[in-house]
């Protein structure tokens, strides 16, 4: 499993070089810039209005053309590594994951105001699942390999393996175990090993003097990231807005990505920051070339930028644009509670604590931004702060919105996954899968004295009756059945859960809930509730019983025991 881990983090190491080196071909190509340091489009002073303008109007146009003919050919929505590991096992598509970087370097390349990162733990993420398939590893190791992929083209983007590890346990597999330390630390430190080798991937961030945080600015620690988590908050929300926004727009969809584009270099001309994902732009930050008032308006120019990128149809993530948005916000409200002296002790600190309640409002995952700002800074006094960042952070986004940036997507197109927990047991184990075949059925129109003698006691539990037509009409218990008085009244006025019924294709949660709704411990199931024609039952022991199994192997699983006897 390690190996076929350490080569998932080679092929990793190696996508985070082709797609970050193309995106900077490209910006030299259309911007005119020259250099391949990261993120070096927006750390310039000014561009030329009219090619900004027309670079990023004409890049929505082809971003927005090539969404139209991607959809024609492959019209299913791509499976991201979360909802992957969440609902399908870990398996992907290395095609559609393809896809998923062309329209991401698209976006980047022609100055859009995200980040790569999405595009790297895609087609990593795709690739480990394919090797996985290849080799018919288990279904728990192909989640994995998914997540080592993932973890390691994090590692591989930031030079920080750890931090990378941490994304795949949290993110991407949702959970730690000894079973899966091994292979996702292999695949990160094979990421980052590609890429220094190669050593033209420089890291995101340098931050040569991080400073400390003192006792006296805990109280402006705290504040900090509880501010900085609203904004995150804030910022979700905007962009969710934006493309409802955009989604109500007159005209052909291929055009919206094109009116985004216009908006943004728009913007640029303004200040060249809001473009890319912003790596340039964060280290004036860290420099200390960016004053609190200028940091208020470069906060609200990416934002807006990013709001308006997403919103409009390019492709891309916010983790990068996230640690910048988060610096700036870091920065503005440190200045802000200097005077009252609850500050940090250095304008460095407050932005890196702004960075990381930021990042973790937004990506939701706290312990990847401790050991990324560890990893960076290796100041052990500033990972506490980013520590007590990150906590508050994610605390406050948990009360108040509920979800992190991926999952609220989630949340929009109808799943109910709030993080990569395998839950896709729980869907594939339906009532088809659990229901008995074979049914007593009586026409309801049977008399009681005439139940009683075709079922005496001990043949059955229940009997389905069935109306005129063959349909359903409820369940009669065989105990309720022969303690009724023996006449000719209809056995119908026995019958019980007469509109209560299961469908084949209700998951077993589903199904368990309607067994506490009606009160009942079995119940029919049915072809679909028009037809009401009988195909089976199914009890709620046998139901408990399956689920109960299925959580067992389940927890074994995430403790790295599944394969002991039980």
């Amino acid at each position: 499993m390690s190996v076929l881990a350490g080569f998932v983090g080679i092929l990793s190491g190696l996508c985070v070089f082709v797609v970050t080196h193309l995106t900077f071909f490209m910006h030299r190509l259309l911007f005119g810039v020259s250099g391949v340091s990261g993120g070096h489009l927006s750390g310039l002073t000014a561009l030329p209005p009219l090619r900004t303008v027309t670079v990023l109007t004409g890049g929505g146009l082809v971003i927005g053309l090539f969404g139209i003919m991607i959809a024609k050919i492959t019209p299913r929505s791509p499976v991201d590594p979360i909802e992957a590991n969440a609902l399908h096992g870990g398996r992907m598509s290395v095609r559609d994951s393809l896809v998923i970087v062309c329209q991401t370097v698209l976006s980047n390349g022609v100055g859009g105001s995200i980040g790569l990162e999405a595009g790297f733990t895609q087609i990593a993420a795709a690739f480990g699942s394919r090797i996985g398939r290849s080799f018919r590893v288990r279904r728990e190791d192909l989640r994995v390999l998914v997540g080592a992929g993932a973890g390691a083209a994090i590692g591989a983007a930031f030079d920080a393996p750890v931090a990378g590890a941490f994304y795949a346990f949290e993110l991407v597999i949702g959970s730690y175990s000894l079973g899966s330390l091994s292979p996702v630390a292999v695949a990160a430190l094979a990421g980052v090993g590609v890429t220094r080798s190669l050593g033209s991937v420089p890291p995101g961030i340098v931050i040569s003097s991080p400073g400390t945080l003192s006792w006296e600015g805990t109280a402006g620690a705290v504040i900090i990231s509880v501010l900085t988590a609203l904004t995150a908050i804030g910022l979700m929300f905007c962009v969710t807005q934006t493309e409802a926004l955009f989604r109500r727009m007159p005209g052909p969809v291929w055009l919206r990505p094109t009116v985004g584009g216009l908006i943004v270099g728009g913007l640029a001309t303004l200040h060249p920051s809001v473009l890319s994902a912003g790596h340039e732009a964060m280290r004036a930050v860290f420099a200390g070339n960016v004053t609190a008032q200028m940091a208020v308006i470069l906060l609200l120019l990416k934002a807006l930028a990013s709001c308006l990128c997403i919103g409009s149809g390019f492709r891309g993530g916010l983790f990068f644009a996230s640690l910048y948005l988060g610096s700036l916000a870091g920065t503005i409200y440190g200045t802000l509670l200097a005077p009252l002296g609850i500050a940090p002790d250095s304008v460095t600190a407050c932005a890196l604590i702004g960075m990381s309640a930021m990042a973790v409002a937004v990506i939701g995952s706290p312990m990847t931004m401790v050991c990324l700002m560890l990893e960076l800074t290796g100041s052990v006094s500033m990972s506490g702060a980013t520590l007590v960042a990150a906590v508050l952070s994610l605390l406050t986004v948990r009360r108040l919105f509920g979800y992190s940036f991926a999952t609220w997507r989630f949340h929009l197109r109808g799943e109910s996954i709030r993080s990569a927990v395998d839950i896709g047991w729980m869907r594939s184990l339906n009532v088809r899968r659990m229901m008995r075949g074979q049914v007593r059925t009586l026409p309801a129109e049977t008399s009681v004295n005439r139940a009683q003698t075709l079922f005496p006691l001990g043949s059955a539990q229940r009997i389905v009756l069935l109306d005129e037509a063959g349909h359903y009409d409820g369940i009669v218990h065989l105990a309720e059945l022969h303690a009724a008085p023996a006449d000719q009244t209809s056995i119908r006025t026995l019958a019980l859960f007469r509109n209560a019924m299961l469908t084949p294709l209700m998951n077993i949660r589903e199904a368990i809930e309607l067994f506490e709704k009606a009160e009942a411990d079995a119940l029919v199931v049915v072809e679909d509730p028009q037809s009401r024609q009988v195909i089976g039952t199914l009890t709620e022991q046998h139901a408990l019983r399956r689920y109960a199994e299925e959580l067992e192997r389940s927890r074994r699983s995430l403790a790295g025991d599944d394969s002991l006897p039980t």
